[in-house]
C-alpha cells in the first residue's frame, strides 16, 4: 500500500508526462490556493519522490514498449511464418481455383509477395486472372524463435594438440559436456 499513489499524485504524474511543467500539472492536479513560489516548492518537491518517479517511469516504458514489438508479438509473427501454408490462401470450386486473402485468413504475417496477372488466350479474350503468393522461409522463423528462446547456445571452441580449431554448435549444457568429452576422448 505504500508504493500506491494518490489520485491527485497520479493526475500529477499524468499530467507532466503529457508536457505540462511541474507547476502547471500541480496546480491541474491538486487546485492550490497558495502563492506561486509554495505551488513551485510543493510541485518540486513532488516531482523528486520517489513513487512519482518511479511512476513517471513506468509511463515512459510503456509509451517507449508500445513503438516496438514485444519479445510476445515478435514470436507470434514468427510463428504464423512457420506455420502457413499455401493452402491457407487458396480456395477452389466448380469454376477453378483461386486466391482468397482476407481479414479472417491465418497466418498472413507470413506472406512475403502477391503478384497478380490477366493472361488472355490468342484471340486477346477470355481473360484468366493468375494470382502467385509467395510465403516467407519457415525453416528461417523456426531458427530465429530458437534462438530467442535459447534453444541455441554458444558455440563451443575445442583446440586441439596440433591447434586446430573445431567450432562445436550444441542444443545444451549436458550436450556441450558430452561434446567436449568425446573431442577430448574420454
Amino acid at each position: 500500500m505504500k508504493d500506491k499513489l494518490t489520485q491527485k499524485q497520479e493526475n500529477f504524474c499524468l499530467n507532466v508526462f503529457q508536457g505540462m511543467s511541474q507547476r502547471e500539472a500541480y496546480i491541474q492536479s491538486y487546485k492550490p490556493n497558495y502563492a506561486i513560489t509554495t505551488i513551485d516548492a510543493n510541485a518540486s518537491r513532488l516531482a523528486s519522490n520517489e513513487k512519482v518517479l518511479k511512476r513517471l517511469s513506468e509511463l515512459r516504458e510503456k509509451a517507449q514498449n508500445t513503438k516496438i514489438a514485444s519479445v510476445t508479438e515478435r514470436k507470434e509473427i514468427l510463428s504464423e511464418i512457420a506455420r502457413a501454408k499455401l493452402t491457407d490462401y487458396q480456395e477452389s470450386g466448380m469454376d477453378g481455383g483461386w486466391i482468397n486473402i482476407g481479414k479472417e485468413s491465418p497466418n498472413t504475417a507470413s506472406i512475403s509477395e502477391i503478384v497478380s496477372t490477366t493472361k488472355y488466350d490468342d484471340n486477346g479474350a477470355n481473360p484468366t486472372l493468375i494470382t502467385r503468393v509467395r510465403l516467407h522461409n519457415p525453416i528461417e522463423a523456426i531458427k530465429e524463435l530458437n534462438k530467442m528462446d535459447g534453444v541455441y547456445s554458444d558455440n563451443t571452441t575445442v583446440v586441439n594438440n596440433d591447434n586446430r580449431q573445431i567450432v562445436v554448435n550444441v542444443v545444451s549444457e549436458n550436450a556441450r559436456q558430452l561434446t567436449e568429452r568425446i573431442i577430448k576422448g574420454e
